[in-house]
């Protein structure tokens, strides 16, 4: 299947590493150009390499930190014109609402959910008046089962669900795409660093923390690289009637007891 995603350029926040580097990869692959965005410089260059390498499209990179007040205009400005945002910046921290003070909370939502929401309105304007584009809202199973264990991401992933469902209930009238994908566990440092942050809330032993995922579809969580196919095909034109949703990719389980 022809994506019709060769010679598009794409931004990824987020962009070194997990589903982030992922989803990069998956655009690569179907002959975009890049930009990549994290707070790793040298995660960043390593993505990069890898991706240059392989698929021969042009990547360039951006060290920055968006939950920095002027940074995301920065970006925009270094970037320039863009078909396609993907926003997967931010990582919440697990606790419930007694671990997480609020200079955490509000740390986390910087990045997290003002940093999808300022990304959005620094390029949804361009790409309505151009009359074309996509944002991919990469959020969390958490906004649709919230979990006391987990309350910052499940309170900011059903903000930027309801978000996300809002703006892309009439951006297409404009020609832009707005919608989001949840992921349910996936493979990457983050979840492993969640999931002993519960074990230890738990069981009082961080180190049970593979206990929790007995009983997730196939034994595993999934990979990294179904998400971006998932985020990939969202932002191509096979998409095109596509807006204002949020596509779930969890095993089922977010529809378990």
């Amino acid at each position: 299947m022809d994506l019709e995603l060769r010679g598009k350029t794409a931004l990824i926040t987020g962009g070194s590493k997990g589903i982030g580097l992922a989803v990069a990869k998956g655009f690569a692959a179907e002959g975009c150009d890049l930009h990549l965005t994290s707070r790793t410089g040298d995660d960043l260059r390593a993505a990069k390499g890898i991706i240059e390498q392989a698929h021969g499209v042009a990547v360039t990179v951006h060290p920055m930190d968006l939950s920095l007040q002027g940074n995301v205009a920065a970006l925009a400005a270094a970037v320039g014109d863009i078909d396609i945002l993907v926003n997967n910046a931010g990582a919440i921290p697990g606790g419930d609402v007694a671990a997480i003070d609020e200079a955490r909370w509000r740390e986390a939502w910087d990045l997290k959910v003002f940093g999808y929401i300022n990304m959005t309105r620094q390029y949804l304007g361009a790409m309505t008046a151009r009359g074309g584009g996509v944002i991919v809202n990469v959020i969390g199973l958490a906004g649709e089962k919230p979990d006391a264990n987990y309350v910052a991401g499940s309170a900011g992933n059903a903000s930027l669900m309801a978000f996300t469902r809002a703006i892309g209930s009439t951006s297409l009238d404009n020609g832009v795409r707005v919608l989001a994908v949840n992921p349910g566990p996936v493979e990457t440092d983050r979840i492993t660093t969640l999931l002993r942050t519960r074990a230890e809330t738990e069981f009082g032993d961080p180190e049970r923390w593979r206990e929790l995922t007995a009983n997730w579809p196939m034994g595993r969580a999934a990979r990294a690289e179904e998400c971006a196919d998932l985020v990939v095909f969202a932002a191509s034109a096979r998409a095109s009637y596509i807006s204002g949703v949020v596509l779930t990719i969890d095993g089922g389980i977010g529809a378990r007891g």
